[in-house]
């Protein structure tokens, strides 16, 4: 593992992050990590900078593998030298009995919340990601399940149940209960299976601690999606719902608690990004409430924001010295902020920039070389602006063959390639017009987003991974 750490813990004095974690940029400029520690890849950005991977592909052609995956998840695959983790949840025959039974069976139904504070809509709503939440919750326990597999051939190389319990919550019917991706420091393995637990593991399977949070009550039961994110020794699991939300720092090494930070805010499904700026760490959460700013320290708020809309899912992006958030549902919201910034600074100048025109719900955008590039709503239309100034560069333009998109798009070798639920991946041409270079199509539904290492690509579907390679 000693070559596996050092590619991953390097000397850090600019941090460039989009879309997640912790993104590391050496002082020099030099090579940065080539693994996918995360779902957006190495810098945090969802581009693979030293990665050529194919940009045409088939269920006949450029697949080094395909295998078959247990069970159900939309979570990202990370890859880690010659190893990719996955996390699943798999239905068992096993069902509750008497009591147990009755509870599991019943629908739960969380009271609205009236709340005046920020731009919050004053309750809860049905639908509004392409299906429903609500219903009866499960019967049947699951096994909630970490498995890895050798990079090379796609070979299992051992699987972990960590829990198994009955789901609470029946969650929306395009969600999964293994939605929030795997995340790495070199040393440990982190997985979140939300209510079901917080769990870390070393890279032979064995479990090594787990946490438990309690129960979320997400918004009309759309279920869970919030990833953890990880940086010098901290662990930062989002605990946004109906109930008492709150985010954590857990010790990475014991799962002991470090600090915890009561939030006014309601489900949300974003990944927190970790990033440096003025030798300070800073712990940045999408909100519908406030975007808002921690110490991963100590939890001190640093700074916030409001002017979102409701349910956060894209995870922030850093670009240079500001950090640009969005949210796209009944309404839109892009906004570039200072990271610089103190105190509350809503509908100040202190906002480097900020546009309501068109915003993604699900995806998060992809920043490439200044550009970022996003989808409206969960539709395959396109939009990309300057991540400097905000100027858009493409206004909103259909992708053809992509109707709907809940896999964040990702960037290699000066192109886009953006995954729609049909599993049809269309490759565009990194650039200020619209310029297709392929359609590519396989037999598999794909809502989790794509990991580039190298020069493979690598899909995770609703049943099967796949090794994308020339």
């Amino acid at each position: 593992m000693g070559t596996l750490l050092l590619r991953l813990i390097l000397s850090v004095s600019v941090c460039c992050f989009a879309s997640g974690i912790l993104a590391l940029v050496p002082a020099s400029g030099e090579e940065i990590v080539k693994d996918w520690p995360h779902w957006r890849g190495p810098d945090g950005s969802g581009v693979a900078v030293h990665s050529n991977p194919p940009t045409t592909w088939s269920e006949t052609e450029n697949i080094k593998w395909k295998i078959d995956l247990p069970g159900a998840g939309s979570s990202t695959p990370i890859i880690l030298g010659d190893r990719i983790y996955v996390s699943t949840a798999v239905k068992t025959e096993r069902v509750a009995e008497g009591n147990a039974a009755s509870e599991a069976s019943a629908t739960t139904e969380v009271a609205p919340q009236e709340r005046t504070s920020g731009n919050r809509p004053g309750q809860r709503r049905r639908g509004g990601r392409g299906g429903f939440g609500g219903g009866r919750s499960p019967t049947n326990y699951y096994d909630f399940v970490v498995l890895a597999f050798d990079r090379a051939t796609g070979k299992e190389i051992w699987q972990t149940t960590v829990t198994e319990q009955i789901p609470h919550e029946s969650g929306h019917n395009t969600n999964t209960f293994a939605s929030a991706s795997p995340v790495t420091d070199g040393e440990r393995l982190y997985v979140s299976f939300g209510s079901r637990g917080v769990f870390c593991l070393d890279f032979d399977g064995k479990q090594l601690w787990d946490v438990q949070l309690g129960k979320m009550q997400t918004r009309a039961q759309f279920g869970e999606g919030s990833s953890p994110a990880v940086h010098d020794g901290t662990l930062v699991v989002p605990w946004d719902h109906e109930g008492d939300s709150f985010i954590v720092a857990l010790d990475a090494k014991t799962g002991n608690e470090k600090w915890r930070v009561a939030r006014d805010e309601q489900t949300t499904w974003s990944t927190p990004l970790i990033t440096e700026y003025d030798g300070r760490i800073q712990v940045v959460t999408n909100g519908t409430t406030r975007v808002r700013s921690y110490d991963l320290h100590n939890g001190e708020l640093i700074w916030e924001c409001g002017g979102q809309a409701g349910n956060p899912v894209p995870t922030p992006v850093r670009f240079e010295d500001n950090v640009i958030v969005m949210t796209g549902y009944r309404g839109n919201a892009v906004y570039s902020i200072p990271l610089s910034s103190q105190g509350d600074i809503t509908g100040t100048d202190a906002i480097t920039w900020y546009n309501e025109d068109a915003a993604p719900y699900v995806p998060s955008p992809v920043l490439y070389k200044g550009q970022l590039y996003f989808v409206k709503s969960n539709n395959g239309v396109l939009i990309s602006r300057d991540a400097k100034s905000g100027e858009e560069l493409i206004g909103q333009t259909r992708l053809q063959g992509i109707s709907m998109m809940y896999a964040s798009p990702v960037a290699a070798a000066d192109h886009i390639f953006f995954t729609g639920r049909d599993g049809t991946t269309l490759v565009i041409k990194h650039g200020n017009a619209l310029e297709i270079v392929a359609t590519n199509k396989l037999d598999d539904e794909i809502d989790a987003s794509a990991a580039i290492v190298d020069d493979e690509i690598f899909l995770r579907g609703k049943s099967h991974l796949y090794c994308i390679a020339k």
